[in-house]
């Protein structure tokens, strides 16, 4: 277990340069997949249609109203593909998904550190008369099972599939992390019969992981088996930076690897867009980590 707290000014904006947005990577994006063969698990037909939010001079797109959910694969070049891939969880209060900030970048960005980057629309809004996450782990935990059964055919390593979550989409990652034994629906097919267990956990300023009393949230029953699990926050993030501090001693105690990077100013909601703020490094440190555990390894 490590935590590691920085104060740390950044000593050279330059260290940046290598997660601009718009790095080369291994080609367009596959068209996206439906992880379901028909209607979700519920659907009762009631949202609205898809769309996204006008543009706002923050560069995000926000998407709404999914009931459709998909995943879009980014494949890194093949000379660089590790067989490692990670499914993103764009985060949004489970309301919209920052499509962009908290997905298809980040999909490209693993694309060069040769991670195959699989970006999640799950459905939001969180439906009425259900927890918030409901519907989203039923589709996270069908997507890691679509991954695995379909790995070799993506060039995937079915023992290397990672997550990573923003915001609630963290909270979805890590509730995916401790909820994988039972399926919150009713199997369907072969890909239901495979593991949707994460082999590696990446939360970046996840939110909902504590109630107001500092009490890990119920849906998070951390054991030895929860998945090896990487952390960043920043002191003064709206979200109360109390959450990823209980998670991780929750982890602790339960002998789980983790390892948090504890940053003093940063916000919420960066992504890993740069900025003089040296959590913005994040993307470093979650590399180094992934490699300590051996799944960048050709």
């Amino acid at each position: 277990m490590k935590i590691v707290r920085s104060f740390v000014c950044l000593a050279s904006f330059g260290l940046l340069s290598a997660l601009s947005i718009g790095v080369a990577r291994g080609g367009e994006p596959l068209p996206p997949i439906a992880i379901w063969p028909q209607i979700a698990p519920g659907e009762k037909g009631d949202i609205p249609e898809e769309a996204d939010q006008p543009a706002k001079p923050d560069n995000i797109t926000r998407t709404g109203n999914v009931s459709k959910p998909t995943l879009t694969i980014f494949r890194p070049a093949p000379e660089k593909n590790t067989g490692a891939s990670v499914v993103i969880c764009p985060g949004g209060g489970y309301n919209i998904l920052a499509w962009n900030l908290e997905g298809t970048e980040v999909a490209e960005w693993l694309n060069t550190i040769g991670v195959t980057g699989i970006v999640l629309k799950y459905r939001v809004p969180g439906r009425k008369g259900l927890e918030k996450h409901a519907v989203a782990l039923q589709d996270a935990q069908r997507a890691i099972g679509v991954v695995r059964q379909r790995a070799s055919e993506w060039g995937i390593d079915p023992k290397k599939i990672g997550v990573l979550g923003f915001s609630a989409g963290g909270h979805l990652a890590a509730t995916l992390s401790n909820n994988y034994a039972t399926r919150t629906y009713e199997p369907i097919d072969e890909a239901d019969k495979v593991s949707c267990r994460p082999d590696f956990t990446v939360l970046i300023y996840p939110a909902y992981l504590v109630d107001k009393a500092n009490v890990v949230s119920p849906e998070l029953k951390v054991t030895s088996e929860t998945a090896p699990t990487f952390i960043a926050m920043t002191e003064d993030d709206g979200v109360r930076v109390e959450g990823p501090l209980f998670y991780y001693l929750a982890l602790k105690n339960a002998k789980v690897q983790a390892e948090m990077h504890l940053y003093p100013t940063g916000g919420h909601g960066y992504g890993l867009r740069p900025s003089k703020n040296l959590v913005t490094t994040w993307p470093e440190r979650a590399e180094q980590w992934m490699k300590s555990l051996g799944v960048l390894e050709k």
